[in-house]
């Protein structure tokens, strides 16, 4: 027994052996050396080889090598990715992969290293080129961005709107005033400016010694600032440059939105699409296609000489880098993409027409133009009493009596014409609540009088009456038969087009009538409206005409208050139009140009009958708002001209025929 034991032993002491030799033969060094590697990688991916050996040059050296190299790519980073390992006894080489993020862009390249065993360790041979490829000592990168065109704004037939236009960039340059009157200077340019002088003030010394100091861009100086003024503050200067520009700094503003300098806020939500200096899209159009106006910067990096010890670039006369020209190599290039021109249906004269029109209109006010044939917005003005807001497309007002073309089409589908007789009284009292006709009604018209009549002098008490025989989910029906509270998928910008309750009973139902209560159009709406009577059929709008538009950023949302069955202007909508259940016919919208016509023949717009031109038919409307005694009101009125449907309003503007119907007037006219 004692034997077989002892053999035993012996054997498992020779496996042991056997297999401990097994391994050592096995480890040639590749494991070392992968992980060598794969070390090398991950410090050059964070930019600092503290913790690799190297040979050729020590650790810190190469660290601060490595800072001038990248410097001029900012605080981003590279992926680095160790490859296949080569191993030859005591050397290996690795092809290290990177990846740089840039921007939009992405940079890839791979360089080589080489490793060298010594003793237990894996050292790595040092030399620029590990960084970028070919790179020499005394040679660094430098990034160049390739500024994209951005796209301008075309109006009807691609007449230019928004295109490249001379300004000068008002501002305070550092390097042309001592540093300690950049303050004082700052602060008196911001007080010429209208800036606000401590936000200014701090932005200037928040800023680099080279830094000009933007406050204000000019299209030309004006009387409050001059040149004079300017060259009296030091370091203020005013720098020539070019900015997309609609004609004037007014002019569809509202629509179109504004271009400027990225914010801080903007650059963040971005999330690394937008950096300091970029011009982006604020407001309107602008901003809604700003991605495809923008286009896409493009970018080059090349390897240059390295500046010398306090330059940002290299001083002339500087020798080249060893084995190279000294002239800059291009290692990578980005091709920048240039913005695509946006094309809408405004009408550059027109919509120059409608704002001067309302140049001297104090409240808020709007004149919106439609091509009846095609849906286009030939001019969509908001008046100076609008404060910048886009009242044309986005007010919410009741519609006053112009919702009485509304009215006579749900009539008309309950087996009434306009030569159907209706009573006309002073005045109609509904659950308490007393409604009467517009200051000045005639006495002519009062009693038993046709449709036509009633429509033409706006008798409020007549259309009251047949509340009992329209309900008001037959109104609802009939003004989205005429394009009122329905989305226009062609439109591409954001719109209210209108709010109209299914709902409604007692003295609601009555206003709606007359179209208040809650019944809400805006100007865009009104002038749909009465484009839709001038088509013989549903006008959808349309502004913006690129086929892709409804890709583009910033949908639209309901606007405040609207009900479900209120009509948003939705970009992402099928762009055959929009399904309405029952559309105006042919027979129905000629018995409304029949009444509309009566408006001006025989109604309070006789005025309009001196138009030139083809017959016009109208719509006034009058809707009080507010609490006071006697109420303000709405001024409206809506008209057809040919192939031009027209509505101008204005919010405090009394009687519709008497301050916004000489304004349709002027309009009309001018526009022949």
């Amino acid at each position: 027994m004692a034997r077989v034991g002892k053999t035993k032993t012996l054997v498992t002491g020779l496996t042991a052996l056997l297999l401990a030799g097994s391994l050592a033969a096995c480890d040639d060094g590749r494991a070392g050396a992968e992980g060598a590697a794969k070390q090398l990688a991950s410090s050059l991916a964070g930019l600092d080889l503290s913790s690799v050996t190297l040979q050729g040059k020590d650790s810190a050296a190469a660290n601060e090598q490595i800072k001038a190299v990248f410097a001029d790519l900012g605080e981003v980073k590279p992926s680095v990715q160790a490859g296949e390992l080569k191993l030859d006894g005591d050397k290996a080489s690795v092809p290290l992969n990177y990846s740089w993020k840039l921007g939009g862009s992405e940079w890839k390249y791979t360089s080589q290293a080489e490793l060298t065993k010594s003793g237990d360790k894996w050292t790595v041979q040092w030399t620029p080129a590990l960084l970028a490829p070919e790179l020499k000592d005394g040679e660094v990168l430098d990034m160049s961005i390739l500024g994209a065109k951005r796209g301008g704004i075309l109006g009807a037939g691609d007449t230019a709107i928004v295109l490249d236009r001379k300004v000068m960039r008002v501002g305070i340059d550092k390097t042309k005033v001592d540093a300690a009157k950049v303050d004082s200077s700052a602060r008196a340019l911001a007080k010429l400016a209208g800036l606000d002088v401590e936000a200014y003030a701090k932005q200037a010394a928040a800023s680099g010694p080279q830094a000009f100091v933007e406050g204000i861009v000019l299209r030309g100086f004006t009387a409050e600032i001059t040149e004079a003024k300017l060259k009296a503050i030091p370091g203020a200067v005013a720098l020539p440059d070019t900015m997309p520009l609609a004609p004037t700094r007014t002019f569809a503003r509202p629509i179109l939105g504004s271009v400027g300098q990225a914010s801080a806020e903007q650059i963040e939500k971005s999330k690394g699409a937008l950096k300091a200096g970029d011009v982006v899209g604020s407001g309107g159009l602008q901003e809604k296609y700003d991605s495809m106006l923008r286009g896409k910067d493009g970018l080059v990096i090349d390897a240059v000489p390295a500046p010398a010890e306090g330059q940002t670039t290299p001083p002339e006369g500087t020798a080249p880098a060893e084995g190279t020209t000294g002239e800059p190599r291009t290692l990578f290039e980005v091709p920048a993409k240039d913005g695509t021109a946006l094309k809408t249906t405004l009408d550059v004269k027109l919509q120059q027409l409608a704002e001067s029109t309302l140049e001297d209109i104090k409240p808020a006010s709007a004149i919106v133009a439609i091509r009846p044939s095609t849906g286009a917005v030939l001019a969509a003005a908001s008046g100076p009493g609008s404060n910048g807001y886009n009242t044309a497309m986005l007010g919410q007002y009741a519609p006053g009596s112009t919702f009485k073309m509304v009215d006579s089409l749900a009539m008309f589908r309950n087996g009434m014409t306009p030569d159907s007789k209706v009573e006309c009284t002073p005045t109609l009292t509904v659950d308490g609540r007393t409604f009467k006709n517009a200051e000045g009604y005639p006495a002519s018209s009062l009693g038993s009088v046709t449709l036509r009549d009633a429509f033409a002098h706006s008798c409020n008490t007549a259309f009251i009456a047949a509340r009992d025989k329209v309900s008001q989910a037959q109104l609802e029906s009939a003004a989205t038969s005429l394009g009122l509270a329905v989305e226009a998928p062609k439109l591409g910008a954001d719109a209210f087009l209108g709010s109209v309750p299914g709902t409604a009973e007692g003295t609601e139902h009555a206003a709606s009538m007359i179209g208040q209560g809650k019944v809400l159009v805006s100007p865009l709406a009104a002038a749909v409206m009465a484009a839709s009577v001038g088509h013989g059929a549903p006008v959808s709008p349309q502004l913006v005409l690129n086929p892709d538009a409804g890709a583009a950023p910033g949908g639209d949302a309901p606007a405040d208050g609207a009900s479900p069955s209120s009509g948003t202007a939705s970009a992402a909508a099928s762009p055959t139009g929009p399904a309405i259940a029952k559309p105006v016919t042919k027979a129905e919208a000629a018995a409304l140009s029949d009444m509309m016509r009566a408006v001006v023949t025989s109604g309070h717009a006789g005025f309009l009958a001196e138009v030139p031109g083809a017959p016009v038919g109208a719509k006034t409307g009058t809707a009080e708002f507010g609490n006071d005694n006697p109420p303000k009101t709405h001024a409206w009125i809506v008209a057809v001209h040919g192939d031009l449907a027209v509505a101008v309003f204005v919010e405090d503007g009394g009687l519709g025929a008497t301050t916004s119907g000489p304004l349709l007037k002027e309009f009309l006219t001018a526009a022949g």
